[in-house]
């Protein structure tokens, strides 16, 4: 079920050009109100993701709006042609989101990009750490009111805690001066683990010190908000800060992906696969590396063309994903060659693995363009013994292939 807008505004073409560009620019149903009755009617009968709401309605010229859909526990965003500076400060001391000018087509597409942030802010987690329960609250209210889930402790120790448990957090919301581990040390050591990439700092301070700021960002804070602040600043840098992080790990992936497949490329699996090695050699810990290759996949390509072949490697890919641990690492290093690290299996189980997968594979059906049923086979070098480096084993794993090929193809041939 689609999620539901609600637009209030008594200015019918203004509405009908706001719901028109929801409509056509996200995917979410719009209902439309010129009053407050009309919106009331609307409340009653549905629950809404987001509300926008006029300040200014014939039957209710004084906000009464607002306070109607806030009662209710409705999220809000104001529309209002008052420009008084006092008047959108009393308006912003409520639980709204934003207070949005209704000057032109600009602010129209300020809306429609508020709404698309604050619907990817459902998929982040921020944790605030304060030692003042008031203000961790209040921060804890801004930023649920904002779509955020948030995570709310005290000092610095606790903090480091739920990061251990919580690895999916975005953003940590940090006060410098706390007992126990201060704002600074607790970046310092977050920074220690995790990279800009990973997750975004930012520090809320009283401290006067001019150099404070400096001395934050030098240790990896993005950015540093001085109390007292605005919710519009506050909200303001919030957003940035979140959607700098997805532009960057948006980059990150598409370095690291291959375009066809979605899996990791050969450049991924060396920069991470390498790390694993060394440590499971020095710790004993048994582990496979594989390549997989289609059998005949020239012949693929000359017989139903490159996109059937395109659609025979991305079969294989799923397949291949579907088939491993989450801890694994499956990436496509060129054509239709594969190379997969098996974690912390015995060659038993790593055989036991990669001969389900031939099976998978070779009771697979891949369409071509023209609707004709195609199946194909792989062949398997795995290498299970491993000495020197990450290199010399996928060289193993790669002549093992060779072998296989060499052998009749449709195999596995392990050192």
């Amino acid at each position: 079920m689609k999620k539901r807008i609600l637009v209030v505004e008594d200015n019918k073409t203004l509405a009908k050009l706001i719901a028109k560009k929801i409509s056509v620019e996200l995917d979410f149903e719009v209902d439309v109100a010129y009053s407050l009755q009309e919106a009331k009617l609307f409340l009653k009968r549905y629950k809404y993701f987001l509300n926008l709401l006029d300040l200014n309605l014939p039957d209710a010229p004084n906000g009464e709006i607002v306070d109607y859909a806030l009662k209710l526990e409705n999220r809000v965003i104001v529309l209002s042609g008052n420009i008084d500076k006092d008047f959108r400060k009393a308006i912003l001391k409520k639980n709204i989101i934003d207070y949005v000018n209704k000057s032109g087509v600009n602010d129209v597409n300020y809306i429609i990009q508020t709404i698309k942030r604050v619907e990817k802010n459902n998929n982040h987690t921020v944790l605030v750490i304060d030692d003042s329960m008031v203000f961790r609250k209040q921060m804890q209210s801004m930023l649920e009111n904002m779509f955020f889930r948030v995570i709310a402790v005290a000092h610095g120790e606790e903090a480091l805690g739920i990061l251990n448990t919580n690895p999916n957090i975005s953003l940590v919301l940090t006060d410098y001066h706390m007992p126990v581990m201060n704002g600074l040390e607790l970046t310092t050591e977050i920074r220690k683990t995790y990279t800009k990439t990973d997750l975004a700092i930012i520090v809320i301070s009283s401290d006067k010190d001019e150099d404070t700021t400096a001395l934050f960002l030098k240790n990896g804070a993005n950015d540093y908000i001085k109390k007292p602040f605005s919710k519009e600043e506050f909200s303001c840098r919030i957003n940035n800060s979140i959607e700098a992080l997805e532009n960057i790990q948006e980059i990150t992936n598409h370095t690291n992906r291959d375009f066809l497949t979605g899996l990791y490329n050969r450049r991924y699996f060396f920069a991470n696969a390498s790390k694993y090695f060394e440590d499971a050699m020095s710790n004993s810990e048994p582990f496979a590396i594989a390549m997989i290759d289609i059998d005949h996949f020239k012949k693929i390509n000359d017989t139903y063309g490159h996109d059937t072949g395109d659609k025979a490697i991305v079969d294989l890919a799923d397949i291949l994903r579907s088939s491993v641990s989450s801890d694994d690492i499956v990436a496509r290093f060129n054509g239709e060659e594969f190379c997969v690290l098996l974690k912390n299996v015995s060659t038993q189980k790593a055989l036991k693995i990669l001969e389900k997968i031939k099976e998978n594979v070779g009771r697979h059906v891949t369409l071509s363009e023209k609707n004709e049923e195609i199946k194909f086979s792989v062949s398997i070098g795995v290498a299970t013994t491993h000495d020197e480096d990450l290199n010399a084993s996928v060289n193993e794993a790669d002549m093992m292939l060779y072998n296989a090929k060499q052998n009749g193809r449709n195999q596995i041939v392990v050192n």
